[in-house]
Protein backbone atom coordinates (compact mmCIF):
# COMPACT_ATOMS: atom_id res chain seq x y z
CA UNK A 1 0.00 0.00 0.00
CA UNK A 2 1.28 3.47 -0.88
CA UNK A 3 2.20 5.70 2.07
CA UNK A 4 -0.04 8.72 2.59
CA UNK A 5 1.23 12.29 3.19
CA UNK A 6 -1.02 15.06 4.48
CA UNK A 7 0.25 18.37 3.10
CA UNK A 8 -1.16 21.74 4.23
CA UNK A 9 1.26 24.65 4.17
CA UNK A 10 1.05 28.40 4.43
CA UNK A 11 4.69 28.79 3.38
CA UNK A 12 4.78 27.05 0.01
CA UNK A 13 8.52 27.39 -0.54
CA UNK A 14 9.91 24.22 -2.21
CA UNK A 15 6.65 22.33 -1.68
CA UNK A 16 6.26 21.50 -5.41
CA UNK A 17 9.67 19.79 -5.88
CA UNK A 18 9.30 18.09 -2.50
CA UNK A 19 5.87 16.61 -3.26
CA UNK A 20 7.00 15.69 -6.77
CA UNK A 21 9.80 13.60 -5.30
CA UNK A 22 7.49 12.07 -2.69
CA UNK A 23 5.16 10.90 -5.45
CA UNK A 24 7.69 9.87 -8.12
CA UNK A 25 10.46 8.34 -5.99
CA UNK A 26 8.66 7.13 -2.86
CA UNK A 27 5.19 6.38 -4.25
CA UNK A 28 3.36 8.65 -1.77
CA UNK A 29 -0.26 9.64 -2.19
CA UNK A 30 -0.88 13.31 -1.32
CA UNK A 31 -3.80 14.42 0.83
CA UNK A 32 -4.42 18.17 0.90
CA UNK A 33 -6.97 20.98 1.20
CA UNK A 34 -7.63 24.62 0.35
CA UNK A 35 -4.90 26.72 -1.18
CA UNK A 36 -2.27 24.00 -0.86
CA UNK A 37 -4.37 21.50 -2.82
CA UNK A 38 -4.99 24.10 -5.53
CA UNK A 39 -1.25 24.89 -5.69
CA UNK A 40 -0.31 21.22 -6.06
CA UNK A 41 -3.01 20.46 -8.63
CA UNK A 42 -1.84 23.39 -10.77
CA UNK A 43 1.63 21.77 -10.73
CA UNK A 44 0.10 18.50 -12.05
CA UNK A 45 0.66 16.66 -8.77
CA UNK A 46 -2.15 14.17 -8.01
CA UNK A 47 -4.04 15.23 -4.87
CA UNK A 48 -6.77 13.70 -2.74
CA UNK A 49 -8.85 16.54 -1.34
CA UNK A 50 -9.56 16.45 2.39
CA UNK A 51 -13.30 16.92 1.76
CA UNK A 52 -13.33 13.75 -0.37
CA UNK A 53 -11.17 11.87 2.14
CA UNK A 54 -13.45 12.70 5.09
CA UNK A 55 -16.66 12.91 3.09
CA UNK A 56 -17.32 16.13 5.02
CA UNK A 57 -17.44 19.70 3.69
CA UNK A 58 -15.31 22.61 4.91
CA UNK A 59 -17.54 24.65 7.22
CA UNK A 60 -17.60 27.93 9.10
CA UNK A 61 -15.80 29.81 6.33
CA UNK A 62 -12.90 27.36 6.36
CA UNK A 63 -12.39 27.40 10.12
CA UNK A 64 -13.12 23.66 10.18
CA UNK A 65 -11.44 21.55 7.50
CA UNK A 66 -9.14 18.97 9.02
CA UNK A 67 -10.70 18.66 12.48
CA UNK A 68 -12.17 15.26 11.70
CA UNK A 69 -11.81 11.72 13.18
CA UNK A 70 -10.62 10.35 9.82
CA UNK A 71 -7.75 12.86 9.80
CA UNK A 72 -6.70 12.60 13.43
CA UNK A 73 -7.49 8.89 13.65
CA UNK A 74 -5.22 8.31 10.64
CA UNK A 75 -2.45 10.29 12.32
CA UNK A 76 -2.76 9.11 15.92
CA UNK A 77 -3.33 5.39 15.33
CA UNK A 78 -0.53 3.25 16.79
CA UNK A 79 0.34 0.65 14.17
CA UNK A 80 1.15 -2.18 16.58
CA UNK A 81 -1.60 -1.58 19.13
CA UNK A 82 -4.28 -4.30 18.87
CA UNK A 83 -7.12 -2.11 20.15
CA UNK A 84 -6.12 0.62 17.68
CA UNK A 85 -6.13 -1.95 14.88
CA UNK A 86 -9.73 -2.85 15.75
CA UNK A 87 -10.75 0.82 15.56
CA UNK A 88 -8.88 1.28 12.27
CA UNK A 89 -10.91 -1.55 10.77
CA UNK A 90 -14.21 -0.63 12.42
CA UNK A 91 -14.11 3.00 11.32
CA UNK A 92 -12.37 2.40 8.00
CA UNK A 93 -9.42 4.66 8.86
CA UNK A 94 -6.65 5.16 6.33
CA UNK A 95 -3.29 5.62 8.01
CA UNK A 96 -1.38 8.86 7.45
CA UNK A 97 2.38 8.35 7.46
CA UNK A 98 3.68 11.87 6.93
CA UNK A 99 2.31 15.26 8.03
CA UNK A 100 3.72 18.32 6.27
CA UNK A 101 2.19 21.41 7.88
CA UNK A 102 3.24 24.97 8.61
CA UNK A 103 0.92 27.53 10.08
CA UNK A 104 -0.98 30.66 9.16
CA UNK A 105 1.42 33.64 9.19
CA UNK A 106 0.22 35.06 12.48
CA UNK A 107 3.45 36.91 13.33
CA UNK A 108 3.59 38.65 9.95
CA UNK A 109 -0.08 39.59 10.27
CA UNK A 110 0.32 41.36 13.61
CA UNK A 111 3.65 42.94 12.61
CA UNK A 112 1.77 44.73 9.83
CA UNK A 113 -0.54 46.26 12.41
CA UNK A 114 -3.63 44.28 11.41
CA UNK A 115 -6.96 44.80 13.14
CA UNK A 116 -7.92 42.53 16.00
CA UNK A 117 -10.45 40.62 13.87
CA UNK A 118 -7.95 39.97 11.07
CA UNK A 119 -5.33 38.76 13.53
CA UNK A 120 -7.84 36.41 15.18
CA UNK A 121 -8.63 34.82 11.80
CA UNK A 122 -4.91 34.18 11.31
CA UNK A 123 -4.76 32.00 14.40
CA UNK A 124 -4.38 28.49 13.02
CA UNK A 125 -6.35 25.74 14.78
CA UNK A 126 -6.30 22.73 12.47
CA UNK A 127 -2.59 23.08 11.69
CA UNK A 128 -1.30 22.92 15.29
CA UNK A 129 -3.71 20.06 16.01
CA UNK A 130 -2.31 17.97 13.15
CA UNK A 131 1.28 18.85 14.05
CA UNK A 132 0.80 17.89 17.69
CA UNK A 133 -1.01 14.66 16.77
CA UNK A 134 1.82 13.63 14.46
CA UNK A 135 4.50 14.63 16.96
CA UNK A 136 2.79 12.64 19.70
CA UNK A 137 2.69 9.58 17.46
CA UNK A 138 6.18 10.16 16.05
CA UNK A 139 7.13 6.49 16.33
CA UNK A 140 4.76 5.81 13.46
CA UNK A 141 4.32 9.21 11.81
CA UNK A 142 6.87 11.77 10.54
CA UNK A 143 6.10 15.48 10.84
CA UNK A 144 7.69 18.38 8.94
CA UNK A 145 6.98 21.98 9.91
CA UNK A 146 9.56 23.93 7.89
CA UNK A 147 10.73 23.86 4.24
CA UNK A 148 14.32 23.62 5.50
CA UNK A 149 13.53 20.04 6.64
CA UNK A 150 12.42 18.71 3.24
CA UNK A 151 15.78 17.79 1.76
CA UNK A 152 17.01 16.06 4.89
CA UNK A 153 13.79 14.03 5.04
CA UNK A 154 14.26 12.88 1.44
CA UNK A 155 17.89 11.96 2.13
CA UNK A 156 16.94 9.98 5.24
CA UNK A 157 14.13 8.25 3.34
CA UNK A 158 16.57 7.07 0.68
CA UNK A 159 18.42 5.12 3.38
CA UNK A 160 15.34 3.02 4.12
CA UNK A 161 13.17 3.01 7.24
CA UNK A 162 13.51 6.22 9.21
CA UNK A 163 15.30 5.84 12.56
CA UNK A 164 13.51 6.43 15.84
CA UNK A 165 16.03 9.12 16.82
CA UNK A 166 15.40 11.04 13.59
CA UNK A 167 11.63 10.88 14.11
CA UNK A 168 12.08 12.05 17.70
CA UNK A 169 14.12 14.98 16.42
CA UNK A 170 11.26 15.89 14.04
CA UNK A 171 8.81 15.65 16.95
CA UNK A 172 10.94 18.00 19.05
CA UNK A 173 11.06 20.56 16.25
CA UNK A 174 7.30 20.20 15.77
CA UNK A 175 6.44 20.87 19.42
CA UNK A 176 8.87 23.81 19.45
CA UNK A 177 7.12 25.16 16.33
CA UNK A 178 3.68 25.12 17.95
CA UNK A 179 5.06 26.45 21.24
CA UNK A 180 6.62 29.39 19.39
CA UNK A 181 3.30 30.00 17.62
CA UNK A 182 1.30 29.95 20.85
CA UNK A 183 3.84 32.26 22.51
CA UNK A 184 3.39 34.83 19.74
CA UNK A 185 -0.40 34.68 20.12
CA UNK A 186 -0.46 34.94 23.91
CA UNK A 187 2.02 37.84 23.96
CA UNK A 188 0.05 39.65 21.25
CA UNK A 189 -3.19 39.34 23.24
CA UNK A 190 -1.43 40.56 26.39
CA UNK A 191 -0.01 43.59 24.58
CA UNK A 192 -3.07 44.38 22.45
CA UNK A 193 -5.43 44.36 25.42
CA UNK A 194 -3.01 45.70 28.03
CA UNK A 195 -3.38 42.61 30.20
CA UNK A 196 -1.18 41.34 32.99
CA UNK A 197 -0.06 37.72 33.02
CA UNK A 198 1.09 35.33 35.73
CA UNK A 199 3.49 33.67 33.28
CA UNK A 200 6.51 35.00 31.39
CA UNK A 201 6.75 33.31 28.00
CA UNK A 202 9.16 34.17 25.20
CA UNK A 203 10.49 32.23 22.24
CA UNK A 204 13.78 32.83 20.44
CA UNK A 205 15.34 30.66 17.73
CA UNK A 206 18.95 29.51 18.01
CA UNK A 207 21.17 31.85 16.00
CA UNK A 208 24.52 30.27 16.70
CA UNK A 209 26.43 27.95 19.00
CA UNK A 210 29.28 30.09 20.28
CA UNK A 211 32.83 28.83 20.76
CA UNK A 212 32.44 29.23 24.54
CA UNK A 213 30.99 31.56 27.14
CA UNK A 214 32.70 34.04 29.44
CA UNK A 215 35.43 31.42 29.94
CA UNK A 216 36.62 28.52 27.73
CA UNK A 217 35.13 25.87 30.02
CA UNK A 218 31.60 27.31 29.67
CA UNK A 219 29.29 26.33 26.80
CA UNK A 220 27.37 29.21 25.23
CA UNK A 221 24.52 29.68 22.78
CA UNK A 222 23.12 32.75 21.04
CA UNK A 223 19.34 32.92 20.68
CA UNK A 224 17.49 35.85 19.19
CA UNK A 225 15.41 37.41 16.46
CA UNK A 226 16.53 36.94 12.88
CA UNK A 227 15.63 40.28 11.37
CA UNK A 228 16.69 42.88 13.92
CA UNK A 229 19.39 43.51 16.51
CA UNK A 230 22.90 42.08 16.49
CA UNK A 231 22.01 39.18 14.23
CA UNK A 232 21.06 41.68 11.52
CA UNK A 233 24.24 43.74 11.88
CA UNK A 234 26.56 43.38 8.89
CA UNK A 235 29.93 42.01 9.96
CA UNK A 236 32.32 43.39 7.36
CA UNK A 237 35.34 41.42 8.53
CA UNK A 238 36.98 39.65 11.44
CA UNK A 239 36.56 36.53 13.54
CA UNK A 240 33.18 35.26 14.71
CA UNK A 241 31.61 37.22 17.54
CA UNK A 242 32.14 35.69 20.96
CA UNK A 243 29.89 35.67 24.03
CA UNK A 244 31.93 38.46 25.62
CA UNK A 245 32.03 40.44 22.36
CA UNK A 246 28.23 40.46 22.20
CA UNK A 247 27.87 41.59 25.81
CA UNK A 248 30.39 44.40 25.32
CA UNK A 249 28.92 45.45 21.96
CA UNK A 250 25.51 45.73 23.58
CA UNK A 251 26.88 47.99 26.32
CA UNK A 252 28.98 50.09 23.93
CA UNK A 253 26.14 50.69 21.50
CA UNK A 254 23.65 51.39 24.29
CA UNK A 255 25.99 54.07 25.60
CA UNK A 256 26.65 55.76 22.27
CA UNK A 257 22.91 55.74 21.44
CA UNK A 258 22.43 58.31 24.21
CA UNK A 259 23.94 60.83 21.80
CA UNK A 260 21.95 60.06 18.65
CA UNK A 261 22.81 57.62 15.89
CA UNK A 262 22.91 58.58 12.24
CA UNK A 263 24.21 57.58 8.86
CA UNK A 264 27.05 59.45 7.14
CA UNK A 265 26.83 63.25 7.21
CA UNK A 266 23.42 63.22 8.93
CA UNK A 267 24.48 64.28 12.44
CA UNK A 268 23.47 67.89 12.09
CA UNK A 269 22.08 68.71 15.51
CA UNK A 270 24.57 66.73 17.59
CA UNK A 271 28.29 66.16 17.22
CA UNK A 272 29.99 62.81 16.84
CA UNK A 273 30.43 60.61 19.91
CA UNK A 274 32.84 57.73 20.42
CA UNK A 275 32.75 55.28 23.33
CA UNK A 276 35.51 52.82 24.21
CA UNK A 277 34.31 49.94 26.34
CA UNK A 278 36.06 47.15 28.24
CA UNK A 279 34.48 44.40 30.32
CA UNK A 280 31.02 45.99 30.11
CA UNK A 281 32.17 49.41 31.36
CA UNK A 282 33.03 52.53 29.37
CA UNK A 283 36.71 53.31 29.86
CA UNK A 284 36.61 56.42 27.69
CA UNK A 285 34.05 58.55 25.87
CA UNK A 286 34.01 61.86 24.06
CA UNK A 287 31.87 64.04 21.85
CA UNK A 288 33.77 66.02 19.21
CA UNK A 289 33.54 67.70 15.84
CA UNK A 290 34.73 64.56 14.05
CA UNK A 291 34.90 60.82 14.63
CA UNK A 292 38.68 61.03 14.74
CA UNK A 293 38.70 63.74 17.40
CA UNK A 294 36.03 61.95 19.44
CA UNK A 295 38.01 58.69 19.40
CA UNK A 296 41.36 60.25 20.31
CA UNK A 297 39.80 62.19 23.19
CA UNK A 298 38.04 59.02 24.43
CA UNK A 299 41.32 57.11 24.19
CA UNK A 300 43.13 59.74 26.25
CA UNK A 301 40.90 58.95 29.23
CA UNK A 302 42.43 55.48 29.75
CA UNK A 303 44.59 54.17 26.91
CA UNK A 304 45.76 51.22 29.01
CA UNK A 305 42.25 49.84 29.58
CA UNK A 306 41.32 50.52 25.94
CA UNK A 307 43.75 47.78 24.85
CA UNK A 308 41.60 44.84 23.69
CA UNK A 309 38.42 46.89 24.02
CA UNK A 310 35.45 47.72 21.81
CA UNK A 311 34.82 51.07 20.12
CA UNK A 312 31.39 52.38 19.14
CA UNK A 313 30.63 55.47 17.05
CA UNK A 314 27.30 57.18 16.49
CA UNK A 315 28.29 58.36 13.01
CA UNK A 316 30.34 57.42 9.96
CA UNK A 317 33.95 56.24 10.30
CA UNK A 318 36.26 57.93 7.79
CA UNK A 319 39.85 57.21 6.76
CA UNK A 320 41.37 59.67 9.26
CA UNK A 321 39.61 57.86 12.09
CA UNK A 322 40.64 54.47 10.71
CA UNK A 323 44.30 55.49 10.75
CA UNK A 324 44.01 56.22 14.47
CA UNK A 325 42.04 53.05 15.17
CA UNK A 326 44.57 50.74 13.55
CA UNK A 327 47.31 51.79 15.96
CA UNK A 328 45.71 50.03 18.94
CA UNK A 329 44.63 46.44 19.50
CA UNK A 330 40.83 46.31 19.51
CA UNK A 331 38.33 43.46 19.51
CA UNK A 332 35.45 45.16 17.68
CA UNK A 333 34.41 48.42 16.04
CA UNK A 334 30.73 49.23 15.47
CA UNK A 335 29.31 52.22 13.59
CA UNK A 336 26.37 53.07 11.33
CA UNK A 337 28.64 53.34 8.27
CA UNK A 338 32.26 53.20 7.09
CA UNK A 339 33.97 54.93 4.17
CA UNK A 340 35.49 52.44 1.69
CA UNK A 341 38.92 53.96 2.33
CA UNK A 342 38.47 53.43 6.07
CA UNK A 343 37.66 49.76 5.55
CA UNK A 344 40.76 49.26 3.44
CA UNK A 345 42.89 50.67 6.25
CA UNK A 346 41.19 48.64 8.97
CA UNK A 347 41.25 45.38 7.00
CA UNK A 348 45.01 45.24 7.52
CA UNK A 349 44.07 43.85 10.96
CA UNK A 350 42.40 40.64 9.78
CA UNK A 351 41.05 39.53 13.15
CA UNK A 352 39.44 42.88 13.95
CA UNK A 353 35.67 42.53 13.97
CA UNK A 354 34.06 45.40 12.05
CA UNK A 355 30.28 45.74 12.33
CA UNK A 356 28.05 48.03 10.35
CA UNK A 357 24.89 48.53 12.38
CA UNK A 358 22.49 50.80 10.54
CA UNK A 359 19.86 52.89 12.26
CA UNK A 360 17.06 50.72 10.82
CA UNK A 361 18.50 47.61 12.47
CA UNK A 362 18.27 49.04 15.97
CA UNK A 363 15.21 47.60 17.73
CA UNK A 364 12.70 49.90 19.33
CA UNK A 365 13.61 50.66 22.90
CA UNK A 366 13.45 47.57 25.05
CA UNK A 367 10.45 47.64 27.36
CA UNK A 368 11.94 45.15 29.81
CA UNK A 369 15.28 43.62 30.69
CA UNK A 370 15.80 40.15 32.09
CA UNK A 371 18.41 38.53 34.31
CA UNK A 372 18.58 34.94 35.44
CA UNK A 373 18.90 33.89 39.06
CA UNK A 374 18.88 30.43 40.60
CA UNK A 375 15.48 28.95 39.85
CA UNK A 376 14.03 31.95 38.07
CA UNK A 377 14.19 35.26 36.25
CA UNK A 378 14.16 38.87 37.36
CA UNK A 379 12.35 41.18 34.96
CA UNK A 380 12.18 44.96 35.18
CA UNK A 381 11.34 47.94 33.01
CA UNK A 382 14.34 49.00 30.96
CA UNK A 383 16.15 52.15 32.10
CA UNK A 384 15.75 53.84 28.73
CA UNK A 385 13.59 56.90 29.28
CA UNK A 386 14.88 60.12 27.76
CA UNK A 387 16.67 62.57 30.02
CA UNK A 388 14.11 65.09 31.20
CA UNK A 389 16.26 68.08 32.01
CA UNK A 390 13.16 70.11 32.83
CA UNK A 391 12.86 68.07 36.02
CA UNK A 392 16.46 68.76 37.09
CA UNK A 393 16.88 71.31 39.84
CA UNK A 394 19.82 73.44 40.88
CA UNK A 395 20.25 73.16 44.65
CA UNK A 396 23.25 75.48 45.19
CA UNK A 397 23.83 79.22 45.13
CA UNK A 398 26.09 78.90 42.10
CA UNK A 399 24.53 77.78 38.83
CA UNK A 400 26.50 75.84 36.20
CA UNK A 401 27.51 77.99 33.26
CA UNK A 402 26.74 77.00 29.66
CA UNK A 403 29.94 74.99 29.20
CA UNK A 404 29.51 73.19 32.51
CA UNK A 405 25.89 72.41 31.62
CA UNK A 406 27.02 70.65 28.45
CA UNK A 407 29.59 68.68 30.41
CA UNK A 408 27.08 67.74 33.10
CA UNK A 409 24.65 66.43 30.49
CA UNK A 410 27.46 64.47 28.80
CA UNK A 411 28.77 62.98 32.06
CA UNK A 412 25.27 62.02 33.22
CA UNK A 413 24.61 60.08 30.02
CA UNK A 414 27.88 58.17 30.34
CA UNK A 415 27.44 57.52 34.07
CA UNK A 416 24.13 55.78 33.36
CA UNK A 417 26.06 53.01 31.57
CA UNK A 418 28.82 52.52 34.17
CA UNK A 419 28.43 49.74 36.76
CA UNK A 420 27.41 50.98 40.19
CA UNK A 421 28.70 52.57 42.29
CA UNK A 422 29.70 54.85 39.41
CA UNK A 423 31.49 58.21 39.21
CA UNK A 424 32.40 59.98 35.96
CA UNK A 425 34.72 63.00 35.69
CA UNK A 426 34.39 65.00 32.47
CA UNK A 427 35.45 68.25 30.87
CA UNK A 428 34.90 69.59 27.35
CA UNK A 429 32.55 66.65 26.74
CA UNK A 430 35.34 64.18 27.30
CA UNK A 431 35.71 61.65 30.11
CA UNK A 432 38.82 62.20 32.23
CA UNK A 433 38.29 59.51 34.83
CA UNK A 434 35.74 56.73 35.47
CA UNK A 435 35.23 54.89 38.74
CA UNK A 436 33.12 51.76 38.21
CA UNK A 437 31.61 48.99 40.28
CA UNK A 438 32.90 49.99 43.70
CA UNK A 439 31.36 48.98 46.99
CA UNK A 440 31.27 52.58 48.27
CA UNK A 441 30.74 55.82 46.43
CA UNK A 442 33.73 57.73 47.74
CA UNK A 443 35.91 54.81 46.64
CA UNK A 444 34.55 55.13 43.09
CA UNK A 445 35.20 58.89 43.27
CA UNK A 446 38.83 58.35 44.37
CA UNK A 447 39.45 56.06 41.38
CA UNK A 448 37.88 58.50 38.92
CA UNK A 449 39.58 61.60 40.32
CA UNK A 450 42.99 59.97 40.62
CA UNK A 451 42.70 58.88 36.99
CA UNK A 452 41.81 62.44 35.96
CA UNK A 453 44.62 63.96 38.06
CA UNK A 454 45.22 67.68 37.51
CA UNK A 455 43.02 67.66 34.39
CA UNK A 456 39.94 67.53 36.63
CA UNK A 457 40.40 71.21 37.58
CA UNK A 458 37.37 73.03 36.21
CA UNK A 459 35.67 69.75 35.33
CA UNK A 460 32.39 68.17 36.40
CA UNK A 461 31.50 65.06 38.37
CA UNK A 462 28.51 62.77 37.76
CA UNK A 463 27.29 60.19 40.25
CA UNK A 464 24.71 57.51 39.42
CA UNK A 465 23.37 57.54 42.98
CA UNK A 466 23.05 60.04 45.80
CA UNK A 467 25.87 60.88 48.25
CA UNK A 468 25.24 59.15 51.59
CA UNK A 469 27.85 61.45 53.12
CA UNK A 470 29.52 64.71 52.17
CA UNK A 471 32.94 63.05 51.75
CA UNK A 472 32.60 62.73 47.96
CA UNK A 473 31.96 66.47 47.61
CA UNK A 474 34.96 67.29 49.80
CA UNK A 475 37.15 64.99 47.70
CA UNK A 476 35.82 66.50 44.46
CA UNK A 477 36.67 70.00 45.69
CA UNK A 478 40.24 68.96 46.45
CA UNK A 479 40.65 68.04 42.76
CA UNK A 480 39.17 71.31 41.48
CA UNK A 481 35.74 70.03 40.38
CA UNK A 482 33.42 72.99 39.66
CA UNK A 483 30.04 71.30 39.13
CA UNK A 484 28.32 68.09 40.24
CA UNK A 485 25.29 66.19 38.98
CA UNK A 486 23.63 63.49 41.09
CA UNK A 487 20.11 62.18 41.82
CA UNK A 488 19.77 63.64 45.31
CA UNK A 489 17.51 62.07 47.90
CA UNK A 490 19.93 61.38 50.76
CA UNK A 491 18.97 62.33 54.30
CA UNK A 492 22.32 64.16 54.34
CA UNK A 493 21.78 66.10 51.12
CA UNK A 494 21.97 69.37 53.04
CA UNK A 495 25.54 68.60 54.17
CA UNK A 496 26.67 68.14 50.56
CA UNK A 497 24.82 71.30 49.47
CA UNK A 498 26.41 73.34 52.24
CA UNK A 499 29.94 72.25 51.29
CA UNK A 500 29.22 73.03 47.62
CA UNK A 501 28.04 76.53 48.61
CA UNK A 502 31.10 77.13 50.76
CA UNK A 503 33.45 76.01 47.94
CA UNK A 504 31.66 77.74 45.06
CA UNK A 505 30.64 74.43 43.42
CA UNK A 506 27.34 74.20 41.57
CA UNK A 507 25.23 71.07 41.99
CA UNK A 508 22.28 69.66 40.08
CA UNK A 509 19.77 67.10 41.38
CA UNK A 510 18.24 64.96 38.61
CA UNK A 511 15.75 63.27 40.95
CA UNK A 512 16.44 60.02 39.11
CA UNK A 513 19.18 57.49 39.79
CA UNK A 514 20.77 55.06 37.33
CA UNK A 515 22.05 52.04 39.28
CA UNK A 516 23.49 49.35 37.03
CA UNK A 517 24.31 45.92 38.46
Amino acid sequence: MSPLALVSVSDKKNIIPFCTELVEKFNYKILSSGGTAKHLIEAKIPVIKVTDFTNSPEILGGRVKTLHPKIHGGILAKRKDQEHKKDIEAYDLELIDLVVVNLYPFKKTVEKGSKWEDAIENIDIGGPSMIRSAAKNHKDVSVLVDPSQYQEFLEESKKGELTESYKAKLALEAFQHTADYDTAISNWIKKAKGLQSNKYIESYPLIKTLRYGENPHQKAFWYGLNNIGWNSAEQLQGKELSYNNLLDLESALSTVLEFGYEEKDELTTERVTSVILKHNNPCGASTGNSASQAFLNALACDSVSAFGGIVAFNSNVDSETAINLKDIFLECIVAPSFDPEALEILKIKKNLRILKFSKDQIPKKKQTCTKSIMGGLLIQDSDNKENNEDSWISVTKNLPNAKESLDLNFAWKICKHVKSNAIVIAKDQQTLGIGAGQMNRVGAAKIALEAAKEFSVGGVLASDGFFPFADTVELADSYGIKSIIQPGGSIRDEESINICNSKGISMIFTKKRHFLH
